[in-house]
């Protein structure tokens, strides 16, 4: 009869499997976090989101501008086209509180509106004396979706103001504290997801050079014939559905509304051959309203593209097998808002750089909010349930308006702003002599 060793013994298999074991320094969320390179690196992303706070990733020196509820919308856009940012936090000042964003997305429709009711005469002489504060009216008349009054503290930990950004679908939330002497609210700046996706670039070096898969393997991004099970060919808007598109010979404000009914900021311009020839961007038509062109709206996006600023940065193209640290890199780089997936095997390029040569076929659209979605993850049901308790937006406050001063021209003992917490606290970042906050 064989006889075991003591090795090999059921007694002593039991007694070895009872030893205790050192505790990961990484969070389990998957069980492939130990020998996947990617999925570890995002693990310490998470981690180190959770370990760091909305001041660590603001600018050593930035401009924040406030804009009031009674400025009427010429001079607001005004404000916002002279410092060079399109969306400014607002501000009541009858309450002497915070009010929300203005944002791009609330002067589109604010043109739609005009557009489809008046005459191109009454709205260039109604938006002279139409104030913010009414525009979620025009919102309401539309029927499109009014923005949460969000916001959250900028002591709150990068993990969780993401995870807020996700849970509202913005782009930019407001960092609010509260000074200590008046207790009114205070507005200390704005934190984007270009922002927060560019803090982790610039300090999880490490990190992100083991996000090596690719960007269609993740499913980070928007594809053509995604989710189109349920949608007969023959009822779907366009061949590159789900993606909304346009060709050169496209009315501006077919865009236009485009861009209000689905709550976008781009749409790819394609020719017939399906290639990507360029990119139209909701800055675009805040452009032709600057020029007081509103009869500009009738034109193609062709002739509209030709009166396009000449700083414009150009189109950002990637393919689908590009990988998510190299998208990071990009980030890292230069400011970018979205990238547009074309066939081929380039890397990640600029559209200026690849003049002269096929750009390449849509395939999809990738936009901030699908990279900072993917690197975030899901939080579990019981944390969401008790942060949406904690941020649910009280329905009679008002989140429009605004008024051309910056926030160091409203004085404490009025309710504003105030300029004494608005220093950001020093991040790792390479100092940078102004920020601002442009569309994401």
């Amino acid at each position: 009869m064989a006889t075991l060793s003591p090795t090999q013994s059921p007694k002593a298999r039991r007694r070895a499997s009872t030893r205790r074991r050192n505790n990961s320094h990484l969070p389990p969320y998957n069980n492939q976090s130990q020998h996947d390179p990617h999925d570890a690196a995002i693990a310490a992303i998470r981690t180190f989101l959770k370990n760091h706070t909305s001041y660590d990733a603001l600018p050593v020196s930035f401009r924040l501008i406030v804009l009031d509820t009674k400025l009427n919308v010429k001079k607001a856009l005004q404000c916002l086209l002279l410092n060079g940012v399109v969306s400014a936090p607002l501000w009541n000042s009858e309450r002497s509180k915070f009010a929300g964003m203005l944002t791009v997305l609330d002067i589109i429709h604010l043109i739609q509106y005009y557009y489809r009711t008046t005459s191109y005469d009454y709205a260039a002489a109604e938006v002279e004396h139409f104030r913010l504060e009414s525009l979620r009216d025009i919102e309401n008349e539309l029927g499109v979706a009014q923005p949460p009054l969000h916001r959250e503290h900028p002591s709150s930990t990068l993990y969780d103001a993401a995870r807020l950004l996700i849970q509202t679908h913005a782009r930019r939330l407001p960092l609010l504290d509260n000074d200590s002497e008046t207790g009114h609210e205070v507005i200390v700046s704005v934190l984007t997801q270009y922002r927060l996706l560019k803090f982790i670039s610039i300090n999880c070096n490490k990190e992100i050079q083991q996000l090596h898969l690719s960007l269609r393997k993740l499913k980070i991004g928007t594809y053509v014939g995604q989710a189109t099970e349920d949608v007969p060919e023959g009822q779907r808007p366009n061949p590159y559905y789900p993606i909304a598109t346009a060709t050169p010979n496209t009315p501006v404000f077919d865009v236009v509304h485009m861009f209000s009914e689905r709550s976008i900021s781009a749409v790819p311009i394609v020719n017939e051959e399906g290639i990507v020839v360029n990119l139209y961007e909701t800055v675009d038509v805040i452009t032709l309203v600057r020029l007081g062109a509103y009869q500009s709206l009738d034109l193609t996006i062709a002739e509209a593209l030709g009166q396009r600023s000449p700083d414009f940065p150009g189109v950002v193209i990637c393919t689908a097998s590009d990988s998510l640290g190299t998208l990071f890199q990009l980030i890292k780089r230069r400011r970018v808002h979205r990238l547009v997936v074309v066939e081929g095997e380039a890397s990640i390029c600029l559209e200026e750089e690849r003049r002269g040569g096929k750009k390449g076929r849509l395939l999809g659209i990738i936009t901030l909010s699908d990279v900072l979605r993917y690197v975030i993850g899901k939080a579990p049901v019981s944390d969401m349930a008790e942060q949406e308790e904690e941020v649910r937006p009280t329905q009679s406050e008002p989140n429009i308006g605004a008024s051309a001063s910056t926030s160091a021209e409203f004085s404490a003992d009025a309710g504003g702003p105030g300029p004494s917490t608005a220093a950001a606290a020093p991040s790792s970042e390479t100092p940078e002599e102004t920020e601002t906050h442009p569309e994401e």
